[in-house]
């Protein structure tokens, strides 16, 4: 599905907390979102040579020159590469703070797949490319921007507000939500937290499309698939090849798609989502939403990528080794294959089903252990009946008195 670009909480931070008429002049605030989101984009932040420190230094000098006291930023972390930023903006403490998260990590990038550099900020076309523009500096550059705003505004809120940007969200060995909740819980404690990576808000130019949080989380696995062989030389040759072992059990996997799985939270997506969508596609939506679902639908829904994902687990091949030398038979051959696992769904049983689907018994499947175990997601009944009709209602109640009304508003999994 085309995503618009995301103004995430901005439009939040603006209803819940600003005061009315007491805005700072908007182009300034524009320019200064748009001066942060560039210097994040190109500060590297990837875990192989990155610097998630620099950055999170950066947004604290930001916020200090705004008006942010020496003792309310703290940056700190488990290495000198993986500091974490929290910042607080001091309230009246009649009631417990917010705390809003985001990541300032990146995912890796090689220079050599990209037609810019990642790591320099382009505009073109209406368009920002380089790491991160999407997943997550530009959500870190509007909860900056905002708190700043705030601060030059003299705005007063009846609790803390509480910021951390943080590390290693994307991979890594120093997660810094974890670190800050082993080592420093009393700089994040909170009454609830918002996290940018969990919701959205949509525009179309200047249409106003959807506002959408994320109530559940697909499951992250990784898997290898390994196949292993004595070898030999390539000038005598033999069908049972490592590699082409390995490259049956992927072809199968290819072409395979696991059941369709449908929840309380993605039912109530295609019914929100189908109002703003036409044709063939909103007829398909209402049709998957209902107990059963349409198969005809469902099977026309998931040739879009975007809606495959949210209606199936998920597993693709995402990384892949093989052999030792160009005039030798392969010994080993391997592959990352990546699941998304629906919310309730058991990885064991994902686990047996791509042995079934592999079909090799020369092709070994073994789930490679994680960092941070990822849990599994469940929604409850309470949370997926009338608490999601709540929730739906506030918020359009919220984004309405903000900026103007939206489309529609919908709660949506996450892979």
């Amino acid at each position: 599905m085309p995503r618009g670009i995301r103004w995430i909480l901005s439009i939040c931070l603006l209803a819940i907390c600003a005061p009315v008429g007491r805005t700072q002049g908007q182009e300034q605030t524009k320019q200064l979102a748009h001066d942060v989101f560039k210097q994040l984009i190109e500060i590297n932040t990837t875990d192989s040579v990155g610097n998630v420190t620099t950055a999170a230094e950066a947004m604290a000098k930001r916020l200090r020159d705004g008006g942010f006291a020496e003792g309310d930023l703290k940056v700190a972390g488990p290495n000198e590469r993986k500091k974490n930023l929290v910042a607080r903006f001091r309230g009246t403490g009649k009631r417990k703070p917010i705390l809003f998260i985001g990541h300032l990590d990146v995912v890796e990038a090689l220079r050599t797949d990209w037609t810019t550099d990642p790591f320099e900020f382009v505009e073109k076309d209406g368009y920002f490319y380089g790491r991160g523009t999407e997943d997550m500096k530009e959500g870190d550059a509007i909860l900056v921007t905002n708190f700043i705003r705030l601060k030059k505004e003299g705005y007063l809120p009846d609790r803390d507000l509480i910021l951390a940007l943080t590390a290693d969200e994307e991979g890594g060995s120093s997660n810094g939500v974890d670190w800050l909740l082993r080592e420093h819980r009393d700089w994040v404690d909170a009454e609830y937290c918002i996290n940018l990576d969990g919701g959205e808000f949509e525009k179309d130019k200047d249409k106003r499309l959807l506002a959408g949080i994320q109530a559940s989380e697909k499951v992250y696995v990784d898997f290898q698939f390994e196949s292993l062989n004595p070898g030999g030389h390539s000038s005598v040759p033999s069908p049972d090849n490592a590699i082409y072992h390995l490259a049956g059990a992927l072809s199968r996997l290819q072409s395979f798609s696991f059941a369709t799985k449908i929840n309380e939270i993605t039912r109530s997506y295609f019914e929100q989502n189908a109002v703003m969508t036409t044709g063939q596609v909103a007829a398909d939506m209402k049709a998957v939403a209902k107990q059963p679902p349409d198969s005809a639908a469902v099977q026309r829904l998931s040739a879009v990528p975007y809606y495959n994902s949210l209606l199936h687990t998920t597993c693709v091949a995402t990384m892949l080794s093989g052999g030792h030398a160009p005039n030798a038979l392969p010994q080993t051959a391997r592959a990352n294959v990546n699941c998304r696992i629906f919310p309730g769904e058991d990885p064991e049983e994902v686990h047996k089903t791509l042995e079934r689907v592999a079909n090799d018994p020369k092709v070994k499947i073994s789930t490679v252990p994680q960092l941070c175990a990822s849990q599994a997601s469940r929604p409850t009944a309470f949370l997926a009946c009338s608490l999601i009709r709540t929730t739906i209602a506030s918020m359009e109640k919220t984004s309405a008195s903000a900026c103007g009304t939206f489309t529609t508003a919908w709660i949506s999994i996450t892979s």
